[in-house]
């Protein structure tokens, strides 16, 4: 038996215990949970063949009062002797996607993002579009380009606008977007709309999320449909899944919103969430978003989603859109922090607007725990490599 030593001021401790996906050299994929820095084996730890799967998605559709007896296990088990067989060092092991994604779905709710770009693209008129603050604004993604942490991203290629005519090549606005993502664990069925109230019992956990965005093709592409090509070719998210269990502690009131949401949208206990993100650009963190500033929430999310009958499946992903704060260092996406380019940022002593070749970018994430402690999400990294 081994008893695992966690650090006091780990953000992987016992008020964590984020769930992931793993293997060890000649053994296949299988579920998870970090404590401190060791990863338990939960087949073996806990006897239970759902977690031989090689994603959560079985455990997750088992629903929510299971997420609730596991966890309390686990509280109790990672408190005490595990079985030596099932403890691996964290840096011995090889992470791998955490869930299948179902169907991918990306949001647009920070107001400060928002009118951030209202102001780049509509100078003059008003930053946000009349239905903004009425609905929270989302757009279907594609949930096959969805990677784990570690992917390197191929520069995509797509029709850009020219001076006469369209152009094709390479984009040549290559951004990020950091966005907080949430994961559907209890599908619901087709025509039964999910109430903001169900969000706890839907939603399994919490993943950091890089929204990689080629503004050049994007701008071209978006009237009248809105985002494709410009989006899709690859969305990056961590490895570790945070249980919502776990974030009870960072719940916090969302902004005021006014106009009063419909009722289907009204929550009497809203789901804002106090996470603290930072955004590294090869190495120099160069922001850091709130989400706490987040207008929409994403039981309202969820609950707009679903509102005209569309079903939710295990593995649903949804993500909030890029995270931004009032401040200029607070701005989730290189297109706000430069703002369209014409006001660089240093990085490693060199001007930058957007990515460049062989670019690495990671964003992390913390949140407030139990009697406080800090909770930690990972991190999404990717690179920039050239395109094909």
């Amino acid at each position: 038996m081994t008893r695992i030593a966690i650090p006091e001021d780990s953000l992987f401790g016992l008020a964590n215990l984020p769930y992931g996906v793993f293997s060890t050299p000649g053994t296949a994929p299988r579920v998870g949970v970090r404590a401190g820095d060791s990863v338990v084996d939960l087949a073996a730890a806990l006897g239970d063949d759902v977690f031989s799967a090689s994603s959560l998605n079985p455990f997750m559709a088992q629903g929510h009062a299971r997420w609730v007896e596991v966890r309390e296990q686990l509280l109790d088990l990672v408190a005490g002797d595990v079985p030596s067989a099932a403890v691996h060092p964290v840096d011995a092991v090889t992470m791998h996607m955490p869930f299948e994604v179902a169907d991918y779905v990306d949001f647009y709710a920070s107001e400060h993002h928002a009118s951030n770009l209202g102001r780049l693209f509509r100078p003059d008129s008003e930053p946000l579009m009349p239905n903004w603050k009425h609905l929270p604004v989302g757009y279907h993604g594609r949930a096959g380009t969805v990677v784990p942490s570690g992917t390197d991203i191929v520069r995509p290629s797509g029709q850009r606008k020219g001076e006469t005519a369209p152009t094709f090549g390479e984009s040549r606005r290559l951004d990020i977007e950091a966005e907080v993502g949430f994961v559907v664990g209890a599908d619901s069925p087709l025509g039964g709309p999910v109430s903001v109230d169900d969000f706890s019992e839907r939603v399994f956990g919490v993943v950091m999320v890089n929204d990689w965005s080629a503004r050049d093709i994007q701008a071209w592409e978006y009237v009248p449909l809105g985002p494709f090509l410009g989006k899709s070719f690859a969305t990056s998210i961590s490895h570790w899944v945070v249980p919502l269990l776990a974030l009870e502690a960072a719940r916090v009131a969302t902004p005021m919103q006014d106009p009063e949401p419909l009722p289907y949208l009204q929550e009497k206990n809203p789901w804002g969430l106090d996470l603290s993100l930072a955004v590294s650009w090869n190495g120099q963190v160069v922001s850091r978003p709130p989400y706490r500033e987040m207008y929409w929430s994403p039981a309202q999310m969820l609950a707009h989603m679903t509102v005209n009958g569309a079903s939710s499946r295990t593995g649903d992903l949804f993500a909030s859109g890029t995270v931004s704060g009032p401040a200029k260092d607070q701005r989730g996406a290189f297109i706000e922090l430069t703002w369209g380019g014409k006001e660089p940022v240093t990085v490693n002593g060199e001007p930058r607007t957007f990515l460049a070749d062989g670019d690495e970018v990671s964003i992390t994430a913390t949140a407030p725990g139990p009697a406080g402690a800090r909770i930690g999400f990972g991190e999404v990294t990717g690179r920039i490599l050239p395109a094909r």
